[in-house]
């Protein structure tokens, strides 16, 4: 039996919105709240049960608050994301504290023959939601395939984080595109030796 069950878009919410923010290129996609908007639109897992059934109902009222408390909560991803394979404690006690700030409540579901539990917010904030969904993700994760499947690529110009779901987990770079600059770098050196 799996102690967790963890949902890929959950789980690609929350790496994608670590990577909003790109260090070394110093590259932020959210700094407005139309970004705001945009993410969300584009993440349909870090919406509330409650607006899947009003998605007609107008586009939602975001404010420089719910971008700060946003902005905020990337951090916090980004932070477990770099530190669950070098110290899983401490990435627990993140996701743990997150968890909490944002009043996530597990909630028992059915859908065709099949129950799950999803864990979400009870208050309306936006921020609250994607905690719920981001770190609950993280940490299902952690508690099915363990905290060296988190990670950040290993490329020399990249600071992305990524989750390996992988049957191997032997991810290292979060694109394949990092990997092949990765290895061309390598076969040049090995050709060119200095």
């Amino acid at each position: 039996m799996q102690d967790a069950y963890y949902s890929p878009l959950a789980v690609q919410t929350a790496v994608d919105l670590a990577n909003t923010l790109r260090p070394i290129k110093g590259e932020d996609a959210l700094e407005t709240v139309e970004q705001l908007r945009d993410f969300l639109d584009d993440h349909p897992a870090a919406e509330p049960p409650s607006s899947a059934a009003n998605q007609g109902a107008g586009p939602r009222h975001l404010t420089r608050a719910d971008l700060a408390e946003v902005r905020a909560l990337r951090e916090t991803v980004r932070e477990v994301l770099e530190r669950a394979n070098t110290d899983a404690d401490e990435a627990a006690a993140l996701i743990n504290d997150g968890l909490r700030r944002s009043r996530a409540t597990p909630v028992l579901r059915h859908e065709n023959d099949r129950w799950w539990t999803e864990v979400t917010s009870d208050t309306d904030r936006c921020a609250a939601h994607l905690a719920a969904t981001a770190l609950s993700a993280l940490a299902s994760v952690i508690a099915t395939l363990g905290p060296a499947r988190l990670g950040v690529c290993a490329g020399p110009t990249c600071r992305a984080t990524f989750v390996d779901l992988s049957r191997n987990g032997s991810k290292q770079y979060c694109t394949r595109t990092c990997a092949h600059r990765a290895s061309v770098a390598a076969y040049r050196s090995r050709r060119n030796p200095r």
